[in-house]
């Protein structure tokens, strides 16, 4: 394992085009496109590594996947009359589909159903609670208390968040948020500042590769059947309109980041992140996904078999 990371890491090296980064989060533009990380992470503990694997780094979208987690905890079931379960085919910021569903999300997974989801853990709580307890569950998941929030990259999107407040308002005046816009809207920023490194978020999902338990630290975070459909939404959702493509090439349940990152999970294998932070023009890390392609060809690990 050790040398095939190795070996992918050299190859993303050699690579000229790295997509851009995304500029339009000015401290995420800050962030050099020459830089690559990638860690795999095994139900028994070992984790191997490569390139800028221990450097931490705005994870973005993927702390959708916890903040899912979380609310599935909360509200089972109830939560889809929140957000529903069907991918988008539309960029990860759009506001179509809002209007012609009532302002009901396609997915938890683009930014209206993030948002939904948000509101949906807050309870009547306030965001610095919220945040909390976002913090200490993704600490538990990675088995690392030295994670923390990026206030700097927070501040920065709420320099810019029409588009996103846009959406919340859209869904407000449908009925569909029960908190305030501006405190729903401040905690998704904190919580898509979370900064991980690639060992962190590697750890941090391997209770998506056994069904439910991290067996690293010998903890049942969910049950199997929410595990399973965790994962099944991560491979419909977890790249926006590129889902299908993810899928096409990767064959495993992942979650991106405009950030760079993704975390890709292959059941009863390996949890896996990847971090380049030049992005494609869907806002999928463009290098990031050619190394998950290496790794499952050498491997045989896509859910679709060999």
């Amino acid at each position: 394992m050790q040398t095939l990371l190795n070996n992918i890491a050299a190859e993303m090296a050699r690579v000229t085009e790295r997509g851009h980064v995304a500029d339009y989060i000015p401290q995420l533009a800050h962030v050099s496109a020459a830089r690559f990380g990638m860690a795999v992470a095994l139900p028994d503990g070992q984790v191997f590594t490569a390139g800028d694997a221990n450097e931490p780094f705005s994870i973005q979208s993927i702390s959708k996947v916890f903040a899912l987690t979380l609310a599935l905890g909360k509200r089972g079931d109830a939560l889809w009359q929140y957000v529903g379960r069907e991918p988008s085919g539309d960029p990860f910021n759009s506001i179509v589909q809002l209007e012609h569903e009532s302002g009901k999300p396609r997915n938890p997974f683009i930014n209206a159903g993030a948002i939904a989801v948000v509101d949906a853990i807050m309870m009547g709580h306030e965001p610095k609670e919220v945040l909390a307890e976002m913090l200490n569950f993704v600490r538990y998941l990675a088995n690392d208390a030295s994670i923390c929030f990026d206030h700097e990259v927070a501040a920065s999107e709420l320099e810019h968040k029409h588009r996103n407040a846009s959406l919340a308002h859209f869904m407000k005046a449908f009925g569909r948020l029960k908190h305030d816009v501006d405190k729903v809207i401040g905690t998704y920023f904190h919580q898509c500042a979370l900064a991980m490194s690639c060992v962190q978020l590697a750890q941090s999902g391997l209770f998506l590769v056994s069904d439910g338990v991290n067996q690293a630290t010998d903890s049942r975070v969910v049950s199997a059947q929410r595990a399973r459909r965790i994962n099944s939404l991560m491979m419909m959702c977890g790249h926006y309109d590129g889902s299908g493509e993810f899928a096409y090439r990767v064959g495993l349940p992942g979650k991106s980041g405009v950030g760079g990152g993704i975390l890709a999970i292959a059941p009863g294998k390996a949890s896996i992140a990847v971090w380049s932070p030049g992005l494609d023009r869907i806002g999928n890390s463009l290098l990031g996904t050619r190394a998950l392609e290496m790794l499952v060809q050498e491997t045989g690990w896509s859910v679709f078999g060999h």
